[in-house]
């Protein structure tokens, strides 16, 4: 029997997004009139090895990684609208992850449309409409197994006939609603989205149909919102981009204007304990098109830190108030393991240590942190380097010290494999070095912390001594051009990466 389909009727959502969708944007999305909010696609992984956490400060349930990285956070007032999208590609590790979760939540929704390479490469996301049978084992389990409705979010089919039959499938396993967005996985938002497709699924089923992919064509103002409900024959609407640059858009006055709600945004953001990555990234994305036309834009593009964000917006008191108010959880209070530290050793170099983890996803199975400093190394006509990997016996973790000449470079972390060791070690001494190391994705926020404050340190680089002469007379080439964009971040140039996301985010 479908679980609350009533749940997903008649109703305008805010939809998953990438980095945008934690809870300050959730809770304002909120504020401004959306019946049910998603949160960003988090890894079934991600939830297995994250620590639950109470924050008693916050009043919040956090889960974290061991690093100290948050990978979601929710908060009791938005429960009754709050839709957990779990990324998956096992039946059985999605029920347990999601177990984990579905007391703080109102439903859980698996993500089947992200075309994204991390997603796909994965096997989850747009890779599973190709995997029928995948679809229906993870639906059903988890539709079996919590107490929460149960939904999915997909792309169409090259094929019409091929789209059908599979949201037959996907409607027969009991989910309480299915969100489509009227793409395909190789189309982007320069493509029409096909409302009449989404039209005739939402014929086709008896369950809701939540239409998603108008923000780009046709959801401007909030009237907007009914007329793309509409053309798509749906009682429900999903909005990604169109409340993702101005989440009042769910507002039925009327949109607020933008440098108003960018500042309510960074005051939520505040009062949240948000951190500054993700806070920045967010304001930008708002802004997008407009971010050079304000001053707080250009400033906001060179922030490096919450306290940098709150100033620019007028804030600065405010967030001194507030972090007082949350000294339980000041963001000074760091742990020395959290921050880059750097040391002499016994062998007169130097030991550099950075809290930076190898996620496996952030690169091609050809490319590595090692592969690409043995690289440099060899182009240097230096020793290669020596990997030194201890383990420690009662839980079989490793931990790695790379050699370069006299000098080391380690993390404070314990992995569960020597590769895993080996390979976080060889991404420290390529951060250290601007050794361009083949990253598929964006840099991720772990490794971002960890360059900003490597920068904020200012450690002459000459000082690292090698066979061949100094790190001066090595770092050249390729890699000079790498050190030079790293440079330009910490001097409070145009964040490039942030403008061309502007330009290409999906609505996944």
């Amino acid at each position: 029997m479908v679980k609350n389909s009533e749940l997903y009727e008649n109703k305008t959502i805010l939809a998953p997004m990438v980095r945008v969708g934690t809870l300050p944007m959730r809770l304002l999305a909120v504020k401004y009139g959306a019946d049910l909010v998603y949160c960003e696609e988090i890894i079934d992984f991600k939830i297995l090895k994250s620590k639950r956490v109470e924050n008693d400060a916050l009043g919040t349930t956090d889960f974290v990684l061991s690093d100290g990285t948050i990978i979601f956070r929710t908060h009791p007032q938005e429960k009754d609208k709050l839709i957990f999208q779990i990324g998956t590609a096992d039946a059985k590790r999605a029920l347990k992850a999601a177990q984990r979760i579905e007391d703080l939540v109102s439903g859980v929704d698996v993500n089947m449309g992200c075309p994204k390479e991390f997603s796909i490469k994965g096997g989850m996301g747009a890779a599973l409409l190709s995997q029928p049978e995948k679809i229906k084992e993870i639906l059903t389990t988890l539709v079996n197994g919590l107490s929460v409705p149960v939904t999915c979010k997909i792309r169409i089919l090259p094929e019409l006939e091929d789209t059908l039959k599979l949201v037959k499938l996907i409607e027969s396993t009991g989910v309480s609603a299915l969100g489509v967005h009227g793409r395909t996985k190789e189309e982007r938002p320069r493509h029409s989205n096909r409302n009449n497709i989404i039209q005739t699924i939402a014929e086709l089923l008896s369950i809701p149909v939540i239409a998603n992919g108008g923000s780009k064509e046709v959801i401007k103002v909030y009237e907007d919102i009914a007329v793309f409900k509409q053309a798509t024959g749906c009682s429900s609407a999903m909005i990604a981009r169109a409340a993702e640059w101005n989440p009042t858009i769910f507002r039925a006055e009327g949109k607020l204007p933008l440098l108003d709600v960018v500042k309510e945004y960074v005051k939520v953001a505040i009062e949240w304990d948000n951190n500054w990555v993700n806070t920045k990234y967010c304001v930008l994305q708002m802004m997008h098109d407009n971010m050079l036309d304000y001053p707080e834009g250009e400033l906001t593009q060179a922030a490096m830190s919450m306290e940098d964000i709150s100033e620019i917006w007028g804030l600065k008191d405010y967030y001194l108030q507030v972090r007082q108010k949350l000294s339980k959880i000041s963001e000074g209070a760091e742990s020395q393991g959290d921050r880059v530290s750097i040391e002499t050793n016994e062998n007169g170099g130097y030991r550099i240590c950075m809290p930076l983890r190898f996620e496996k996803k952030d690169f091609s199975c050809k490319i590595s942190p090692k592969l690409k400093l043995f690289e440099w190394t060899r182009s240097k006509e230096l020793p290669k380097p020596t990997y030194n990997t201890t383990e420690k016996s009662e839980d079989r973790t490793f931990n790695c010290v790379l050699q370069l000449h006299t000098n080391e470079f380690t993390t404070p972390y314990w992995e569960k494999s020597k590769q895993l060791a080996e390979q976080a070690s060889a991404a420290v001494a390529t951060t250290v070095l601007d050794i361009v190391d083949g990253r598929v994705e964006e840099p991720s926020e772990q490794l971002e912390k960890c360059r900003v404050q490597w920068m904020q340190l200012k450690f002459e680089k000459n000082k690292l001594q090698f066979d061949s002469g100094n790190v001066e007379n090595c770092v050249k080439g390729e890699n000079s051009e790498n050190s030079q964009v790293t440079k330009r971040k910490c001097d409070n140039d145009c964040d490039e990466n942030s403008k061309k996301l502007c330009q290409v985010q999906d609505e996944s």
